[in-house]
């Protein structure tokens, strides 16, 4: 029986996973074809902010939207559609004509994207057991960093000598053979436990995310959300850009951040071992502050050498702090409105990432130092402590039927 659960829990982390990666390939690669599409197309850096806006926007409505409908139809159609939207969104942003057609389709992929997240994580936290759901969920985060890593490989060698298009046409070809894996998954047996004459309407769920029992954990998790996303993609998405604004070519820039992102798998795995030890908060703590200290270093770094120790320490901690929040959110509420509860979290989050890529364009264009942009990115992170600290309540191991 022990080896049917372990195969069984290892297929599920590898077909969600794999979808996670895709995902993660997408955003990825968006932040190369930033900065590859200033140069075709002579984009201002307001408008190069807008395309991680944009898909952040999409995001903010897809988590939204396909959370609620996770609690209602279950997790894993919701969880085939959403992959739907991004395949279907990146292969035809491959021929976008202009810069219009390309942000309607960066907020399709989005909402693909945004759905895909909560609902991903709801499924395998709900799937696995207590003893070991927080390392199995971190662990299905880490096949971000792996999607991350292959878009930044992707990058590195298609998009100086093939181009944008031809990168984006191969990201969405796998994708559409992860949504026919998808069929043979089982869906969540939380979920499934749940009578249908108690499942309540979405009006009554959204009510319950903010009831009384509730409302200090949702405050903790809107905030804590916020400043992440806010400024994980004020940061990642202008990397490469930051990285030619300090004096690097396009093509060293590239080689410089994809070797900052090979640190975001020990970063993951890191997480994933010390969840069960010490608990979700010391976790989320411990490497939201190792954030914020390399952010600073980064915006206020000069040398190659202290960019290089910045961005590397900046990727383990950040995407290890990821892994523990998306292990952490779902514990926070009971399988009837958690669908509900996590895409509402997350979707309030992702304003702060239209905020976060925004912000930088425009602080860009006034030509405000790297060491500012990056400071306020600093306390964004530390405010996002303070509240994991102040409204936290531990759930390592806890019954979150």
């Amino acid at each position: 029986m022990e080896k049917v659960l372990t195969v069984s829990k290892r297929k599920l982390l590898a077909i969600s996973g794999t979808g996670w990666m895709f995902d993660a390939l997408d955003v990825g690669i968006l932040s190369f074809i930033i900065a590859a599409l200033e140069k075709e197309w002579h984009l201002t850096p307001p408008q190069m902010g807008w395309i991680g806006s944009v898909n952040s926007i999409g995001m903010a409505v897809g988590a939204l939207l396909f959370g609620i409908l996770s609690d209602r139809l279950g997790r894993k159609p919701v969880f085939m559609i959403t992959l739907l939207f991004f395949a279907i969104g990146s292969g035809l942003s491959a021929l976008s004509p202009t810069l219009a057609f390309f942000l309607f389709l960066r907020f399709i992929i989005g909402m693909g994207l945004g759905g895909e997240l909560p609902v991903a994580s709801t499924l395998v936290s709900e799937s696995v057991p207590a003893i070991e759901r927080g390392r199995v969920v971190v662990l299905l985060e880490s096949f971000w960093a792996v999607g991350w890593l292959i878009g930044a490989l992707i990058s590195y060698f298609i998009i100086p000598d093939f181009g944008w298009r031809i990168a984006l046409a191969i990201t969405a070809v796998p994708a559409l053979y992860v949504i026919y894996l998808r069929r043979g998954l089982p869906d969540s047996p939380k979920f499934k436990s749940v009578n249908p004459s108690q499942k309540e309407s979405v009006l009554q769920r959204v009510q319950s995310v903010w009831s009384k029992p509730f409302a200090a954990s949702s405050l903790m998790l809107w905030v804590v959300w916020f400043m992440v996303v806010f400024s994980y993609y004020g940061i990642f998405l202008w990397l490469p850009s930051v990285m030619v604004l300090k004096g690097f070519t396009l093509i060293k820039s590239f080689e410089y951040v994809l070797i900052m992102t090979l640190a975001q798998l020990p970063g993951y795995f890191t997480a994933a071992w010390l969840i069960e030890k010490t608990g979700r908060k010391f976790v989320l703590i411990t490497f939201l502050i190792g954030t914020a200290i390399s952010a600073y270093l980064f915006g206020h770094g000069e040398s190659l050498a202290v960019l290089m120790t910045a961005g590397i320490l900046l990727s383990f901690f950040n995407l290890g702090a990821w892994g523990a929040l998306y292990a952490y959110t779902p514990e926070q509420y009971p399988a009837a409105f958690r669908g509900t509860g996590s895409g509402m979290a997350m979707s309030f989050g992702r304003i702060g990432g239209i905020l976060g890529p925004l912000l930088v364009g425009n602080m860009v264009a006034q030509k405000a130092p790297s060491g500012t942009i990056f400071s306020l990115f600093c306390i964004a992170i530390l405010i996002a402590v303070l509240f994991v600290w102040i409204l936290g309540k531990e759930t390592k191991q806890t019954n979150v039927d």
